[in-house]
């Protein structure tokens, strides 16, 4: 795995982000729990999904041989985390469920909640034809 991101890895990101992605912003519960969950869980949740997002990567997509692919590997990571939630935003808006105007600070949590399921399915299928 070199330095390489191209169409078929983007679109295997934005299938995978969207297909947990879209039963999850369906979900009243995670629009509510976007307005109660407090700033140091959602801080907890972030690092969760990335820490299980590196773990997937690292077994599946790098193996033992990382050493030498570190950037790589975290531009991978926080690559694909950064596709999911842009894929969350734009379903939550296409809902009416993303208040960026009105109360940003909820579209956000919102937005972060549900790109940690989101985010498994978007490194899952990233890996597929990896190595």
């Amino acid at each position: 795995m070199d330095w390489k991101f191209n169409a078929e890895d983007l679109g295997q990101i934005v299938i995978g982000a969207f297909a947990l992605g879209v039963p999850i912003s369906f979900s009243e519960e995670a629009w509510q729990l976007s307005e109660s969950l407090p700033l140091l869980n959602l801080s907890v949740l972030v690092v969760l999904t990335l820490a299980f997002m590196g773990l997937y990567a690292y077994q599946s997509m790098f193996g033992q041989n990382i050493r030498k692919r570190v950037p790589v590997f975290l531009v991978r990571v926080f690559g694909a985390y950064l596709i999911t939630y842009l894929v969350v935003c734009l379903i939550l808006f296409s809902l009416n469920q993303f208040p960026l105007i009105d109360n940003w600070v909820v579209a956000v949590k919102r937005a972060l909640i549900i790109a940690m399921p989101a985010s498994m399915g978007a490194i899952i299928v990233d890996s597929f034809d990896k190595e």
